[in-house]
């Protein structure tokens, strides 16, 4: 198993700032953060605008990405869903992925020394 992990996740906008002080606590301060759209469990919502219907099926999301080398990556996991969590569909996924290797372009720097 590597010993570098990415940890993404993918949560509502309205907790990134709970999910960006989670992580900060837990000592993983550095990560991504991309608008996304997309669908899963979350139910289509139908609308009107100017008289016509249509339906919204792609939610409005945010992707959070967090390398992680020096902690434990449980860790991590634990503060995106406790942080995230609503218990209503639509909440999100976390996804864990190995990296094979890290390179740290000011200093040169490589695999966990990188990170």
């Amino acid at each position: 198993m590597s010993d570098i992990e990415m940890v993404v996740g993918y949560v509502r906008s309205d907790k990134l700032s709970a999910v960006k002080r989670a992580l900060s606590e837990v000592g993983a301060p550095s990560l991504t953060v991309t608008n996304v759209s997309g669908r899963g469990s979350q139910p289509v919502k139908k609308s009107q605008w100017r008289g016509e219907e249509y339906t919204v099926d792609l939610h409005q999301k945010v992707k959070v990405e967090c390398v992680v080398a020096d902690i434990p990556t449980s860790d991590v996991i634990d503060a995106i869903a406790d942080a995230a969590k609503t218990g209503k569909p639509g909440d999100g996924k976390i996804f864990v992925i190995p990296v094979e290797s890290a390179y740290q372009i000011r200093t040169g720097a490589t695999g966990t020394d990188a990170v």
